[in-house]
C-alpha cells in the first residue's frame, strides 16, 4: 500500500496499554518538576541586572528541588504494582481544532521516572559545577538562565504524553542548545558553531513535524497510549513511513550519521554546556523517542532495520574521530557520537535491547558528564588551553581531577567492574546474538574506544611536562570537585540497576517483556572476548602514544586514515557536496528565473507601457501651433489620398 494513499482509520479513543491513573496525592507535584527550572529561566531572563547578584544561586536551587520531587515520585512509583506504573497529570486542553484534540498532558511511567532522575541529578550537579565555573563570567546570570530553559525544556519533552507536546519540548531543547552553543557569540566560531548545530538540527525535525502530522491524519491521534492501542492494525507501509520519519528527528538531535556534523563543532560553548547537552539530555533525545516509539518499530522492520544500520555506522564513525583529535573536548565528542550510536543500537533490536539502550544511556550521563566536567577543570587549570599536545604531568598537579577522570575512563572503556562494563558488554552481547556482522562491529568499538581513550589519559596526565610558558595548573576548587567525586562515585556503581534484571523488569510496562535468541557463544566466552579485545586496545595506545614523545604540532605528513579523521570523515565536505552547494545552486537557478522570467513578466509588461507613454508625451506637448501645424498634416493626408484614389 503507498504511504501516499494511507486509509484513515477510525477515530479512536486514546485506550492505553495499561490504564493509567490520575495523578493524585504525590503524584499531582509532577508539574513542579517542570515548573521549577521554568520558573528560573524567566526569573533570570526577564528580571534584568536586579538579579546579577543571586540569580546563579536561584538557578542552581531550583533544579535541585525538581531532583527532590522526582525522588519522592520515583519512590511512590515502586511501591506501586506493575499495571498501575502510568500516571497522567491532565493540565489543560493545549489544542482543540476540527478533530484535533491535544492536551498538555504530563505521563509518568517508569521510563520517564528515570528520565527525570538523570536529567535533574546530573543538571543539578552541572549547575553546581557552574558557579565556579563561569564565576568570572559577566554575563554569567543570562548563562544560568539558558541552563534554567534547557532543563526545563528537556523535561518537557521526556514527560510529554504526546508527540505534539514532546515536539514543543524537542524545539525547547533545539533553542537553548542554540544560546548555549554560542554563548560565547564573540568567537566568530561559537557563532557559527550554534549556527550550525541550528540548522541541521532543523533538518531533523522537519522528519519528526512530518510524522506528527501523519500520525494525526492516519490514526486520528497524537497521543502515544492512543497510537499504540491500534498500531497493530496499522499497515507495515504506515508504520515504516512513520519510524523512518522519527528515525530522522532522533539522527538530528543525537547527532547519528548523516546528521551529525555539528556535535563537535558544538563544543565551542562553554564546558558545562558540553556536558550537559552531551552526556545527560539532548544527544539523549533521540534515544529516547526511539525506545519511547516502540510501538511504531515493533510493527516496522524495515525502520528498525534502518536504525541498526545508522546506529552501527554512527558508532564507528565516533570512535575513528576520537583516535585523531588532539582537542581534549572534541574527543569526547566523538566518544559521545559513538555511544549514542550504542543506544541507538540496542534500541533498535527491539525489545531485546530497548532496556539494555536506557541502561547505557544513563551510566553514560554518569561517566560522560564526569569527564566533561573533568576536561572542564583541566581547561580551568591550564588557562582555557584544550590542546592535549601541551598537557602531560596533570596527574600530581590535578589530583582530585586526575582520580576522578580515571574513574570515568575505566567506566567507559568497559573495565570489569565499573558501570560500562555491565551496559556496553550487555549491548554487544545482544547484537552478537539477534547479528553476528553488526555484533562484531560493535566489539570492534569497543576496542577502538579503548584506544583513543587510553590515548586521552596518556596524553594530558602522563609523561613529561608540555605545558607552555606561563601556565600553572592548579587543582580547582571545591566547587567543581565535588560534583566531579559524585558523578565519579556514579560512574563505579552504576551498573547496580542491571542486579537481578531490575531495569529489565522496570521498564517491562513501557518496551514489553524482554525477548531475544541464544548467543553465539556461552556469555562467558563473549565477555572475556570483549575484555581482551578492550585490552587490546589499551595496549596499542601504550605503544604508540605512551611510548613514544609527543609532538609540539601537527605531524604534516600523514596517513590518508588519519587526515579523514582529523576532518571529521569528511563530514561536512560530504553534506557541502550533497546539499549545500546543490542547494545553492538550485536557490540561484531560481533567482535567475525569478529575476528573468517572474520579474521580467511584469517589469517588461510596465518598460513597454512607460516606452509608450514617453512617445505619448513627445506628442502631447500642449502647444496650439503644434496641433495646428498636426491638423495641417492630416488634413494634407486626407486630400492626397482622395486624390490619389480619383485619379486612379
Amino acid at each position: 500500500m503507498s504511504a501516499l494513499t494511507l486509509p484513515v482509520l477510525p477515530m479512536v479513543e486514546a485506550v492505553p496499554l495499561v490504564d493509567p491513573s490520575t495523578a493524585d496525592g504525590t503524584f499531582s507535584l509532577l508539574w513542579l518538576v517542570v515548573g521549577l527550572p521554568l520558573l528560573g529561566a524567566a526569573v533570570l531572563l526577564l528580571g534584568g541586572r536586579f538579579t546579577d547578584r543571586w540569580g546563579h544561586w536561584l538557578a542552581t536551587a531550583l533544579p535541585i528541588g525538581s531532583f527532590a520531587i522526582s525522588v519522592l515520585l520515583f519512590v511512590e512509583l515502586l511501591g506501586r504494582g506493575e499495571e498501575e506504573r502510568q500516571v497522567v497529570q491532565q493540565l489543560y486542553t493545549w489544542m482543540q481544532v476540527g478533530g484535533l484534540d491535544v492536551g498538555f498532558d504530563l505521563l509518568y511511567d517508569p521510563l520517564s521516572a528515570l528520565f527525570l532522575l538523570l536529567i535533574t541529578g546530573v543538571g543539578s550537579l552541572i549547575h553546581v559545577y557552574s558557579i565556579g565555573y563561569m564565576a568570572h563570567d559577566p554575563r554569567r546570570r543570562r548563562f544560568f538562565g539558558y541552563l534554567n530553559l534547557f532543563v526545563a525544556a528537556m523535561l518537557v519533552l521526556v514527560l510529554a504524553e504526546n508527540y505534539l507536546l514532546l515536539f514543543l519540548g524537542w524545539e525547547g531543547v533545539g533553542l537553548a542548545s542554540y544560546l548555549l552553543i554560542g554563548f560565547w557569540q564573540h568567537k566568530p566560531s561559537a557563532a557559527a558553531a550554534s549556527k550550525k548545530a541550528f540548522v541541521i538540527n532543523r533538518v531533523g525535525d522537519m522528519g519528526l513535524s512530518l510524522a506528527i502530522m501523519l500520525a494525526f491524519v492516519y490514526f486520528g491521534t497524537t497521543s502515544f497510549t492512543g497510537i499504540s492501542a491500534v498500531s497493530g492494525e496499522a499497515s507495515e507501509a504506515a508504520m515504516t513511513a512513520f519510524g523512518l520519519l522519527l528515525l530522522l528527528g532522533a539522527c538530528g538531535k543525537s547527532a547519528q550519521v548523516p546528521l551529525q556534523a555539528w556535535l563537535l563543532d558544538a563544543m565551542e560553548g562553554p564546558t558545562p554546556v558540553s556536558a550537559l547537552i552531551h552526556a545527560a539530555t539532548m544527544v539523549t533525545a533521540g534515544v529516547y523517542l526511539v525506545v519511547r516509539s516502540n510501538f511504531v518499530f515493533e510493527n516496522a522492520p524495515a525502520a528498525q532495520t534502518v536504525v541498526v544500520v545508522v546506529a552501527t555506522v554512527t558508532l564507528l564513525w565516533g570512535a575513528v574521530i576520537g583516535c585523531a583529535k588532539d582537542d581534549i573536548k572534541k574527543v569526547l565528542a566523538g566518544s559521545t557520537m559513538s555511544q549514542i550510536g550504542y543506544m541507538m543500537l540496542a534500541a533498535g533490536l527491539g525489545t531485546a535491547g530497548y532496556a539494555f539502550a536506557i541502561f547505557h544511556l544513563l551510566t553514560h550521563g554518569f561517566f560522560k558528564a564526569n569527564m566533561f566536567l573533568g576536561a572542564g577543570s583541566v581547561m580551568h587549570g591550564m588557562d582555557d588551553d584544550v590542546d592535549m599536545r601541551h598537557y602531560g604531568g596533570l596527574a600530581r598537579a590535578m589530583p582530585i581531577t586526575f582520580a576522578t577522570f580515571t574513574l570515568g575512563y575505566l567506566a567507559i572503556i568497559g573495565f570489569p567492574g565499573f558501570s560500562g562494563f555491565w551496559s556496553k558488554d550487555l549491548i554487544i552481547e545482544v547484537a552478537l546474538t539477534e547479528n553476528l556482522l553488526v555484533g562484531l562491529c560493535a566489539l570492534l568499538g569497543a576496542g577502538v574506544t579503548a584506544f583513543y581513550m587510553t590515548r586521552l589519559m596518556l596524553m594530558t596526565f602522563a609523561g613529561r611536562k608540555r605545558w607552555l610558558e606561563g601556565v600553572h595548573p592548579h587543582e580547582s576548587p571545591s566547587l567543581m570537585t565535588v560534583p566531579l567525586m559524585v558523578l565519579a562515585g556514579l560512574s563505579v556503581v552504576g551498573g547496580v540497576m542491571i542486579l537481578g534484571e531490575w531495569i529489565v523488569h522496570w521498564l517491562e510496562p513501557v518496551t514489553g517483556e524482554e525477548a531475544h535468541g541464544e548467543p553465539p557463544l556461552p556469555i562467558i566466552v563473549i565477555t572475556l572476548i570483549t575484555v581482551a579485545t578492550v585490552a587490546v586496545g589499551v595496549a596499542l595506545a601504550w605503544v604508540l602514544v605512551g611510548r613514544r614523545e609527543v609532538p609540539a604540532t601537527a605531524p604534516t605528513r600523514v596517513s590518508l586514515a588519519t587526515r579523514a579523521a582529523r576532518a571529521d570523515l569528511y563530514g561536512d565536505a560530504i553534506n557541502d557536496g550533497l546539499v549545500v552547494q546543490p542547494g545553492r545552486s538550485l536557490v540561484h537557478g531560481l533567482v535567475g528565473f525569478d529575476r528573468a522570467g517572474a520579474d521580467g513578466a511584469f517589469t517588461g509588461t510596465a518598460r513597454t507601457i512607460a516606452a509608450l507613454g514617453s512617445v505619448g508625451r513627445r506628442i502631447q506637448t500642449g502647444f496650439v501651433r503644434s496641433y495646428a501645424l498636426s491638423l495641417l498634416g492630416g488634413v494634407l493626408v486626407v486630400v492626397l489620398a482622395l486624390l490619389a484614389v480619383n485619379l486612379g
